[in-house]
């Protein structure tokens, strides 16, 4: 293994001195994770411009046998962006790339480097009278790259996709330093296998994205957004039905908000108040979009509201009358995330069901966690038009949060994950394995699902220098070391 010094002045060749990074303080943020729940060490930060130098970057650390921890935004929840405590990895860090390489409004496509942020693609897009559809909390922060990796979500998934519905073409580097080059805006090439796929939702275990095509939507000429309380989940999913058989396409957005995560986002943004006058146990921020003029579209939410009352689904509501009460509602629906890390002590879970299964897995869920400990406050929250809620119990108000952490971690998201599973689910919707599941993943699998990712990683890093640790379980089947 080549010394931290040897390695410095190596990648130093390539992307020139203020690329690297090797003083303790300068590589801290590289190594720790969002929350503060992984931390690692590495000989090296290296932040190349180009796919030529990620390329150089790559070949010379394979050929020398380095580990190698692709980043973007460093935004994961699952660890899968930092490197392990071993000091060997080289953390390659994608935040020079930042240039959006062309829109084409013909063909409605946008070609961005992988270090763009999601922020400045969405406005990038905007400019030109585009819509780039994908919605997340972190989007100052976190990165195309990054979204890709993870097969990122968000809050408009019902109505767009995820990022691997949202994706063209991708440059990839492979864990050798050979550049897979497929920029195409084609949404029809029935040549073979889409190879772009492997790499949307790896993690960075089989190469580096460093550049993507991705598609642009026409942008919504109206937007009516509302903030409801509802009597339980089965009455939002009730709800749902009913504002896709009224509204159709038009349903973008459809979030559910329990009592407990709505209470944390108010006092942790301390001026802001609840759109509704009276405290509710759930409710859900509905938005609908078209390009039709906005009056067809609050008639449309005005009778999804009236149906909603009159059947008991809906118990009270306020629309927005104007884009600052919109951006209100969304900006509570959306520091949920923060309010939880200020707060400390928060078990993520992250799961998917189908649909017609969401009320009762809330339920039971619910039930059966605060079964061990009552006084946990039941933040869930989430994507409930897709499935997706994202199931969070809070430490109770009186209890340190590490050691509550310590206690509880494990036998609630284990807990979580068996009823999600039991119900056909995934145990990870959209947030990734990373490390924090990595271990977990071999109990939901089936064997043969394992197998085919295992023979998949071995062919395409047969060394397992990229990423390696992350996703995949150690015990199934890992490469031997030496390999």
């Amino acid at each position: 293994m080549e010394t931290q010094t040897a390695v410095l002045e190596a990648l130093s060749d390539i992307v020139g001195s203020a690329g690297c990074l090797a003083n303790e303080a300068d590589v801290e943020p590289f190594v720790t994770d969002y929350r503060g729940a992984y931390r690692g060490k590495a000989q090296v930060v290296v932040m190349p411009t180009t796919t030529a130098q990620v390329s150089q970057v790559v070949a010379w650390c394979h050929a020398h046998g380095i580990p190698m921890v692709p980043q973007g935004g460093n935004t994961s929840l699952m660890g899968g962006a930092v490197p392990d405590d071993s000091a060997t990895a080289v953390v390659i860090s994608l935040r020079k790339m930042t240039r959006v390489l062309a829109v084409d409004t013909i063909n409605d496509t946008m070609t961005v480097q992988a270090g763009v942020t999601l922020s400045a693609a969405r406005t990038a897009a905007e400019n030109r009278k585009r819509l780039f559809p994908l919605r997340i909390g972190s989007e100052g922060t976190c990165q195309i790259g990054g979204n890709l990796s993870t097969n990122a979500g968000g809050t408009a998934v019902l109505r767009y996709g995820s990022m691997r519905d949202l994706v063209l073409g991708l440059e990839v580097v492979l864990p050798d330093g050979r550049i897979l080059s497929s920029l195409k805006g084609l949404r029809k090439d029935n040549t073979g296998y889409d190879l772009k796929q492997l790499f949307v939702g790896a993690e960075g275990t089989l190469g580096i994205i460093t550049g993507a095509v991705l598609k642009l939507m026409p942008q919504p000429r109206s937007t009516v957004t509302a903030f409801v309380a509802v009597p339980c989940p089965a009455s939002a999913v009730k709800l749902l039905n009913e504002a896709r058989m009224l509204s159709g396409e038009a349903v973008t957005a459809f979030e559910l908000i329990s009592a407990p995560a709505l209470d944390l986002v108010l006092n942790h943004l301390g001026s802001v108040q609840s759109p509704l006058q009276g405290r509710y146990d759930w409710m859900v921020l509905i938005e609908l979009t078209a390009g039709t003029e906005e009056e067809h579209l609050n008639n449309s939410m005005m009778e999804l509201l009236e149906r909603g009352l009159e059947h008991g689904w809906v118990v009270d509501g306020a629309v927005a009358a104007s884009l600052a009460d919109g951006q209100l509602f969304w900006r509570i629906r959306e520091e949920i995330s923060d309010a939880q890390r200020y707060a400390g002590g928060s078990i993520k879970c992250d799961i998917s069901v189908p649909i017609s299964r969401i009320a009762q897995f809330i339920e039971k869920a619910s039930a059966e966690v605060q079964s061990l400990e009552p006084a946990m406050r039941m933040v869930v929250y989430g994507h409930i038009g897709d499935g997706n809620v994202h199931f969070n119990p809070l430490r109770p108000v009186d209890q340190d949060a590490r050691e509550f952490l310590a206690r509880w971690s494990k036998p609630v998201s284990d807990l979580v994950d068996d009823l999600a599973h039991a119900e056909n689910g995934s145990i990870s919707a959209e947030h990734g394995i990373g490390v924090a599941k990595r271990d977990s993943l071999e109990g939901y699998k089936a064997p043969v699902e394992l197998d085919l990712m295992w023979q998949i990683k071995r062919a395409l890093d047969p060394r397992n220098l990229m990423n390696p640790g992350k996703l995949l379980p150690l015990n199934h089947r890992a490469p031997p070391a030496d390999q």
